[in-house]
């Protein structure tokens, strides 16, 4: 006799009994074959920040379509799980953790903080997996990493070492977005940005050898009067005719009164404040360009934990 269909599926009764039949059975599992063209996805490894979320729901399932698309026009189809692609994330979330029991990372030092991590990837880890297994994910488990496998930080170190001595990767000073918390670079997704209103100082900034007839100083406006002691120059428009007999003249830096040039470039804007700004390379976007453009000197005034030096 056969057996009634039933009228509503129950997911409990079918679908971990066949993700099993499928994993036990190496379905997923990706081997090296003479025979068949290779395609594979390495995952997004999703942060060990929790649980999955909607996100992730979504572009997981679009890359199963694609290797299980790709399994069936027989390639070697290999889709690469993952865990916690940016350790910064998971790091937040461990360190709010401890914080609960009045601890920050410092107090534990290196190694205890990391083992704090691994019972974190330990305890979520294995629920993202068990999660995505959830949602039918036909990734070869048997592949599964984490940022803080040892082989993977060695491989790491290893590839950026081979890309320093191409000359494909260098080290130099930039402006990023750094958290005084963490005291780690951000990047900009991970740093949200908001928009301000602010006010516009004027400030002045003397000649060292002023004219008789001119004034004895350059009125600079600048939304950002408190990166002063890091400015190396003070920049005006080639073709502002107020300024062009001062261009290439030294000024003295209000309060330390440290030598600097007024520079001009095209990039100021006339209609901005006086026309006149201050150029502090080492914390402004546009000043660091300035500053590469003109080969001015780069000052940090902030110490690694935001206040000034």
């Amino acid at each position: 006799m056969i057996d009634e269909i039933p009228k509503q599926y129950n997911p409990k009764e079918t679908e971990d009994k066949w993700y099993k039949i499928w994993e036990d059975s190496g379905y997923f599992n990706a081997k090296a074959s003479a025979n068949k063209k290779p395609f594979t996805i390495v995952i997004p490894p999703p942060n060990v920040t929790g649980i999955l979320h909607m996100g992730h729901a979504l572009n997981n399932t679009i890359q199963d379509i694609l290797i299980r698309y790709n399994r069936m026009q027989n390639f070697e189809s290999l889709w690469l799980p993952g865990i916690d692609h940016a350790g910064i994330a998971t790091q937040n979330v461990v360190e709010k953790s401890i914080a609960k029991e009045g601890l920050k990372r410092q107090d534990l030092g290196r190694d205890k903080f990391i083992e704090r991590v691994w019972e974190w990837k330990d305890k979520y880890g294995l629920t993202i997996i068990e999660q995505l297994k959830k949602l039918g994910a036909s990734c070869d488990w048997s592949r599964l990493r984490f940022t803080m496998d040892e082989e993977y930080s060695k491989a790491v170190s290893e590839v950026f070492v081979r890309l320093y001595k191409k000359g494909l990767i260098y080290q130099g000073d930039y402006i990023i977005n750094w958290c005084p918390r963490c005291h780690t670079a951000l990047s900009d997704e991970e740093a949200a940005h908001k928009e301000l209103k602010g006010s516009l100082y004027f400030i002045r900034y003397p000649l060292e050898c002023p004219d008789a007839q001119g004034a004895p100083y350059i009125i600079v406006a600048t939304t950002r009067p408190e990166t002063m002691l890091g400015d190396t120059a003070v920049a005006v428009n080639p073709k502002d005719k107020r300024y062009k007999k001062l261009i290439g003249r030294s000024i003295k830096l209000p309060l330390t009164n440290r030598r600097i040039k007024i520079i001009s470039d095209e990039m100021v804007d006339t209609e901005f404040g006086t026309g006149a700004v201050k150029v502090t390379p080492a914390h402004d976007p546009n000043d660091y360009l300035l500053g590469r453009k003109h080969n001015l000197e780069f000052i940090n005034i902030m110490n690694p934990d935001a206040t000034m030096n």
